[in-house]
Formats: structure tokens, sequence, C-alpha cells
């Protein structure tokens, strides 16, 4: 390992260029054409053939000693709808979009880890697939599934890294079990009848049905569920009305539930529909209409304990026994989640949080950055997890 590590730590200026080429150029989800296109180039230049997959997704394998097994390695693509409001040179050159949450540091570390494992190549004993995906805000998982991107060849276990700005920089967190929360996106449509302000019993106000709902929804997470399974129901959107004289016919409200279990239809804490309930009942209550909206986006991200433990002993390799090894757990959502449902699977968190760069701000911030000195140690996690992996398996 000392002798990839050297070679690691030769590419970091190259890991770091494509990092900020990336984040110069950002894109949105589905609309990663250049940077699909950077991908594919790069990789081709190391002698692998592409594929694409789901519009701007790009696949590769990177086979060794014999097929089988596959370890699969992913990196998300897609930028988010934010205009940036760091001042580095490097800075967004696309109005209202950024990559606010780490998804060029992603792509960059798989890259440098595809230019060392194809190096080393021969003593590889199973198949490397890199998996490059689009729209991880929106679930392009499930896209990249449908469209067969865990056969041809059959992926045995998948890795995915997620630098972390709440993490110090080199800290890293292996946990297995529930790491990542599910995630359900509702919008409601409350609807009365408008009037006048000063003869608010002609009228049926959706106004103070709504803000009863958003009250009274905040009972399931403390009087529903169990605070061992922790839930939380926000509102990020309430919109209505168009003068302060004018009581509105309607109300809209947006937000999102999100859960650290499984929460199906057979779960017996099913958040979705005891929200559901309660937002028809305020609504009866006020003699208003409701219409909801309920969009799983994602489910909960757990981690197989197998290769989790496969990967720690292969973080523990890079980092020694005891530095920087930790465990975490956060109710914000992935889409790699569908990966982990399917085959087992390991996400681990790369800690990027710096005060003294200011990077320890917030994901999906204006002035989210990254300490890019964690890059390499990315890069070597992967490539260490790899020939764990297949140690353990073949």
């Amino acid at each position: 390992m000392q002798m990839l590590k050297a070679r690691i730590a030769e590419l970091k200026d190259d890991i770091i260029a494509l990092r900020r080429d990336f984040h110069a150029h950002p894109e949105l989800g589905f609309q990663e054409f250049r940077t699909a296109s950077v991908i594919e180039q790069y990789l081709q230049a190391l002698g692998l053939t592409t594929a694409r997959m789901a519009g701007t997704g790009v696949v590769a394998l990177i086979e060794g000693q014999q097929e089988k097994p596959v370890l699969m390695l992913r990196a998300d693509m897609d930028a988010l709808p934010i205009c940036e409001a760091t001042e580095v040179d490097y800075c967004s050159c696309t109005e209202g979009v950024m990559h606010a949450c780490g998804h060029d540091a992603h792509m960059a570390m798989l890259l440098g880890a595809a230019k060392v494992l194809v190096e080393n190549r021969d003593n590889l004993r199973g198949t490397v697939k890199l998996v490059f995906q689009p729209n991880e805000e929106i679930n392009g998982a499930r896209d990249m599934i449908r469209a067969g991107v865990l056969e041809d060849p059959r992926v045995d276990a998948a890795l995915g890294i997620h630098i972390w700005s709440q993490l110090p920089s080199g800290t890293v967190a292996a946990t297995p079990g529930p790491v990542m929360g599910g995630l359900d996106v509702f919008k409601l449509a409350i609807r009365g009848k408008g009037g006048h302000t000063g003869f608010p019993e002609e009228a049926v106000d959706p106004v103070i049905a709504a803000g009863n709902l958003i009250m009274a929804v905040q009972a399931i997470q403390t009087r529903e569920i169990s605070n061992l399974h922790p839930t939380t129901i926000m509102f990020g959107k309430v919109e209505g009305g168009t003068k302060s004289n004018i009581i509105p016919e309607e109300v809209l409200l947006e937000g999102t539930i999100r859960y650290l279990y499984p929460a199906g239809p057979d779960s017996p804490e099913h958040p979705a529909q005891r929200f559901q309930r309660i937002a028809h009942s305020i609504c009866d209550t006020y003699r208003c209409t409701c219409e909801i909206n309920m969009d799983r986006e994602n489910i909960p991200l757990i981690n197989d304990p197998r290769l989790t433990r496969i990967a720690t002993e292969a973080i523990s390799q890079v980092l020694g026994p005891t530095e920087g090894l930790t465990t975490m757990q956060t109710i914000a959502s992935e889409d790699f989640a569908e990966y982990s449902a399917r085959i087992p699977a390991a996400f681990i968190f790369l800690g990027c949080g710096n005060p003294d760069k200011k990077t320890d701000i917030a994901h999906h911030n204006p002035e989210f950055n990254i300490d890019e000195d964690v890059l390499p140690l990315g890069v070597e996690i992967f490539v260490s997890s790899v020939f764990t992996f297949f140690q353990h398996t073949v």
C-alpha cells in the first residue's frame, strides 16, 4: 500500500485540477453532458471502454486476473440550482448552478482511483465497475438500475464515498446499518373559499387550516413514533394569498419527511400515512379540502455489516488503526440507498471540514467548499477497499 500511497500523492495536483474543472462547469441532473464527456475522455485515455447509461451516466470496467467478483465504485455527477457565493478562482461559470454538495470531488477521486487501479490491474483478483451516476439529487440511481447498471456483469457489492463538511478534514466515518435517512417529499393544496378579511365568517380560510396543519403534524415525531426511530417533518414552502385584506382561495405547502428506518406500507411507524391522516382531519375541521401528493424520493441507506467491516479494514490500512476513523448517521438522504437495498453495499463519509479554510460550511449552501487536501485520501480509500474486498471475497 505504501507504493500506491506514493503514486496517489504524485497524482494530487491532477486530481485537484479535475475537481476544479468539474466545479467550474456544473450541470444539473440528466444535463451532465460536458461532465460525461470529460469523464469518458479520461477513462478512454486509460485504455478503458466506456458506455452510456440513463443518458448521461458513464460506466467502465477494469478487468483484473479474473472476471468475478465484481465490485462497483460509484460517484455522482450532478450539481444544484444554487448561485455560488464563494470567491474561488474556479467559481461556477454557469449562472444559478453550483457544485454545492461535493459531487465534483467524488468524480475527481474516482477518476484518480481508476488511474491507479488500471496501473495495477495485474494485481486485481476480480473486476471493478466504475459508475458515474447522474441526477443523485432526484434519485438517478433508480434510472441507472433500470438501465442495467447492476448487470452485465452482475455486481456483487458496491462502495461509495461522500465528502462531508461537518466532519473534520481527514476523518473517515464507516458505520454498519442505517446511515442516511429515507425521504418523502410532499405537496399539499389546501382549498377554501376566498373573501374579505373584514368578513371572515363569509369565507372558508385555508390560511388558518395551513397554520394548524403545520403545527399538528409535528406531534407525529414526538407523540406517535418512538424517539428511537428518528423522524423529522419539515416545511420548506408556504405560498398563498395576493393582498393583506384578501382571504385566499388556496394555500400551497411543500416539505419533506425524513426517517432512519424502513417506512414502507407494512411499517408500523409509516410517517407518511400518519401525516396524511392528520392533514385531512385538520382540513375537515376548518371546512377546507386538501389534496396531497406524496413522493418517496429516497429509501433509507443501510450499510451491509460485512462490507462495512471490509471497508473499515481498508480505511485502517490507509489511516492507521486508530487515527481518524469514526461512525456517523445523518437524517439527510442519498440515492445510493437504491444500490444498498439490492446488493451488499457500504457508503463512507470523508471529512473535509476545516474552519481555517472555510470548508466547514453545510452542504447545499452557496458558500460551500471543500478542503482539497483530503482528495488523495479518498482515492486511497477507494483503492485500498478494492484490494481488501477481493482479498476477503476470492
